[in-house]
């Protein structure tokens, strides 16, 4: 058990602003979600309005759940985290406020100008230069305030999930600053600073690392402290941790030219980002398995707590969707899954599965703390959230796979004479059964989380319950 300095308190407040918002903005992207799959299933909700049209709340959808719901998280667990293991308060409170309060400033923009189709069209970077610079920013103070507490740490030792924190944030500001360069037209229009296939490798390099890092590393390292603290168990091996950070760190990065196969970019760059793909697949896995072997000793867990549940069953979405991110790097499996509703079922694989399962896990281990209670309103309403949220997975995966290789198959089916079997639209109809599963399974998934704001709600509201800014210090 570690010591701690008597007079040491944490600010509490603003892990507490991101973890409410966390749970806001997983709402809000979520629905959107549900209305744009709804839309694929009943083209009539598009409503001929150019605002609500699938192709404006689609890129609305990705950034309210990416950087507000999957973002909210990453501040929240990394200012509670870099606190706790380095024994020491936030290096600034005033900036710690205002990476929240930009932060959502950035994402209310998202909200006005997305509907209204201000877009620069790169995907999960389609907001204009000036929330750009918004971004870069609060961006920059984030990382004065979370390398700045390591540095004022009293705790001898970094924790390795602060590492995998550090990396996301310094990782994530390299790739927005170089995919972002533009020139501005207008207050609200600008066009890239690179051109043709250039821009498209570099579109790649910050979109394939931003799920790399913004949601692979960053929650990571929630994974390294939530999962150990929630067991009551030590990290099943340090000395993994520490290879598999640096053989992530180091393969990631070269992987985003596979989503550019058979295209204008270099056949040599194509074959480097599928080799470094499937190497990418070896350091997944090992934190994939250093996360569930923390479990030894504790499995028997599973079966009276369900956060620790949301928490591993992460993992093994964590696992799957990155066995399948390699194999369909791979040329000859590309040709058949590339376009195709395939890749969606891969990203929502790693983004339901592993992104926001390892989120709620964390805040539902987070809010009691927060407000100083012991546990949560109702354990059994997160165990009903753990099924709704499993079961609206599965089955939107489940629907996008049979779609996407459905497709494939019918796009490349032929006659004897070398003509289409199947038109565009033969291999469109043939999908909607599909999309209605995924609407389905998307308005369980969101259901669950209407139930995680019920029963957060009833949380804080306890008579016990004290939002506390300042918080004792205690052993990490």
């Amino acid at each position: 058990m570690s010591t701690v300095n008597a007079d040491l308190t944490y600010n509490y407040k603003v892990v507490r602003q991101f973890a409410i918002m966390t749970v806001v903005w997983g709402i809000v992207g979520m629905s959107l979600g549900v209305i744009i799959a709804s839309q694929l299933v009943w083209p009539q909700l598009n409503l001929d309005l150019p605002w609500t049209h699938f192709g404006r709340l689609r890129p609305l959808h990705t950034n309210a759940v990416i950087f507000g719901f999957g973002g909210s998280a990453l501040f929240a667990t990394s200012y509670y985290v870099v606190q706790r293991t380095c024994q020491a308060r936030l290096f600034s409170d005033g900036l710690a406020a205002f990476t929240f309060w930009g932060w959502q400033a950035v994402l209310i923009a998202a909200v006005i100008t997305l509907p209204l189709g201000l877009t620069s069209t790169k995907e999960y970077a389609e907001l204009e230069w000036p929330i750009d610079l918004l971004i870069l920013v609060t961006w920059v103070s984030y990382a004065i305030v979370f390398f700045g507490t390591i540095m004022k740490r009293s705790a001898p030792h970094i924790y390795v999930a602060n590492w995998f924190y550090g990396a996301f944030i310094i990782t994530v500001a390299v790739l927005h600053i170089g995919n972002n360069l533009a020139l501005p037209a207008s207050l609200f229009k600008s066009y890239s600073a690179y051109a043709g296939v250039t821009d498209a490798m570099m579109q790649w390099w910050w979109g394939h690392n931003a799920v790399g890092f913004f949601l692979t590393a960053g929650f990571l390292g929630m994974m390294y402290y939530f999962v150990p603290k929630q067991a009551n168990r030590p990290v099943y091996s340090y000395r993994l941790s520490i290879v598999h950070f640096w053989a992530l760190i180091a393969t990631y990065v070269w992987a985003g030219g596979h989503h550019l196969h058979y295209s204008a970019l270099p056949d040599w760059a194509q074959t480097a980002g599928m080799i470094m793909s499937l190497i990418l697949l070896a350091p997944s896995w090992g934190g994939m398995i250093n996360g569930m072997m923390t479990l030894s000793g504790a499995w028997h867990k599973l079966r009276t707590d369900p956060i620790l549940r949301f928490l591993v069953v992460s993992l093994s979405f964590y696992g799957m969707s990155t066995f399948e991110g390699p194999m369909m790097a791979i040329k000859t499996v590309n040709a058949l899954s590339h376009n195709t509703d395939w890749t969606i079922g891969h990203v929502h694989s790693g983004a339901l599965g592993w992104v926001a399962m390892i989120s709620i896990g964390a805040i539902y281990h987070l809010i009691p703390k927060l407000w100083g209670i012991k546990e949560m309103y109702s354990i059994g309403l997160i165990n009903v959230h753990f099924w709704l949220a499993t079961v609206g997975t599965v089955l939107y995966i489940v629907a996008m796979w049979v779609n996407g290789i459905m497709q494939g198959l019918m796009w490349r089916a032929v006659n004897e004479d070398g003509t289409l079997t199947y038109s565009f639209v033969q291999a469109l109809e043939a999908s909607w059964p599909g999309y209605l599963v995924r609407f389905i399974g998307g308005v369980i998934f969101l259901s669950g989380m209407l139930v995680m704001a019920w029963n957060v709600w009833m949380t804080i509201r306890q008579k016990d319950a004290v939002a506390a800014d300042n918080v004792a210090a205690q052993p990490a």
